[in-house]
């Protein structure tokens, strides 16, 4: 779903690292209730409550409900946040014992008539700090978003969003740079509650066998997870060193998804991908020009492996590739480009050369171990 002449449209199949000339799909099915507050699509049915935070969760696909029942999602929570010795860095394990429910809901109305999303904006108030966020739901995506806009005025408060899922799980799955990795759900040692925030990038994810949800953001690093409820980490406002650090205005978004199978076979990887770096797109009318109207500078095949980075070469005139595996296994993969090249160099990630690659064509067919991070540097000439 991509942002067009202030408009939501859907589109499909544009190829990787490049663009696509191409029609908007139709919508399918979605629709938006003011007076019960309610929101559907062929994917989801979402329920909100008077304070505006979602008391249902229903997955259409799945048949079953998302949230535990009696418990609220996108609920905000602030703590009380005072850390033994370091005030910006540190989040100490009884932050937990002194906590505020927001729920003075200022404003609240319907977002319709944007296409193939609609929602609700909602206005929170705490203390002097002012929170603002279009929770939208997808014609076309089995996606829930927040678009968040804080303008934070508190000191020595701890942010969080809760979500409950009713999933029984004992690990969940943290994306970090090149890879995941699985903290307990538990504090059945004092390992484990040592573990109480973890840190995480694009993605978390709980799953048990056969479904699972995962949480999506586009710039919030770290959460807990308790049982089988997240709570993702939105600010922490510290005074030291800086007394006015997180007093401005902060701007996010975060996701849910939740999915059949696990985090692999629901393609989550990717849709955190798309997340994080939104498509563009444009209005074009007819033109005469030379260029095709698809195009791809480079792709990989597969779901496991991803191509992270394009750039140029900091010497020479080469293009350096860097490809990274995400499903912890080994695996071939090929990769195509939309050029002709002369050679292809294996490198370190300090991009010296170590040895060549076969290439056919304009495709290299390369071999990756678990969570391997391969760079490559593309000769021209």
């Amino acid at each position: 779903t991509v942002q067009l002449d202030g408009r939501s449209v859907y589109v499909r199949d544009i190829p990787a690292k490049g663009y696509a000339v191409v029609a908007p799909e139709e919508n399918r099915p979605l629709s938006l209730d003011e007076q019960s507050r309610t929101l559907e699509s062929d994917f989801l049915r979402v329920v909100l409550d008077e304070s505006m935070n979602i008391i249902s969760l229903y997955d259409k696909e799945a048949n079953r409900e998302v949230l535990i029942p009696g418990k609220a999602a996108n609920t905000l929570i602030a703590f009380e946040d005072y850390p033994r010795a370091y005030d910006a860095w540190e989040i100490t394990n009884y932050y937990t014992e002194k906590s505020w429910t927001i729920s003075d809901v200022t404003e609240a109305h319907p977002l319709s008539g944007e296409g193939a999303r609609a929602g609700f904006y909602v206005k929170r108030l705490f203390g002097n700090s002012v929170i603002e966020q279009k929770i939208y739901l997808y014609a076309n995506e089995k996606r829930l978003d927040f678009q968040t806009k804080i303008d934070w005025k508190n000191d020595h408060i701890l942010l969080k969003a809760a979500f409950p899922f009713d999933l029984n799980a004992d690990f969940a799955t943290y994306d970090i740079q090149y890879g995941n990795v699985r903290r307990a759900t538990h504090r059945n040692t004092s390992w484990d509650d040592a573990k109480f925030e973890v840190c995480m990038h694009k993605f978390a994810d709980i799953s048990e066998h056969g479904f699972g949800v995962s949480l999506m953001t586009d710039c919030k690093y770290g959460c807990d997870t308790l049982g089988s409820e997240i709570r993702l980490t939105l600010l922490k406002s510290a005074t030291y060193p800086d007394p006015t650090a997180d007093k401005c205005l902060h701007e996010f978004s975060y996701s849910i998804y939740p999915h059949t199978g696990d985090f692999r076979e629901a393609g989550t990887i990717r849709r955190a991908f798309e997340f994080n770096n939104p498509m563009s797109a444009e209005s074009v009318p007819a033109k005469s020009g030379t260029l095709p109207s698809r195009y791809s500078f480079v792709s990989i095949d597969g779901e496991n492996a991803f191509i992270e980075t394009v750039k140029k070469a900091e010497d020479g005139d080469g293009i350096i590739v860097r490809v990274c595996e995400e499903f912890n296994e080994h695996t071939q993969r090929t990769l195509t480009f939309g050029f002709d090249f002369a050679c292809a160099v294996l490198c370190d990630m300090m991009e010296k050369e170590i040895s060549p690659i076969e290439i056919k064509g304009r495709s290299i067919s390369l071999p990756l171990k678990p969570f391997e991070i391969v760079t490559l540097k593309i000769k021209l000439r």
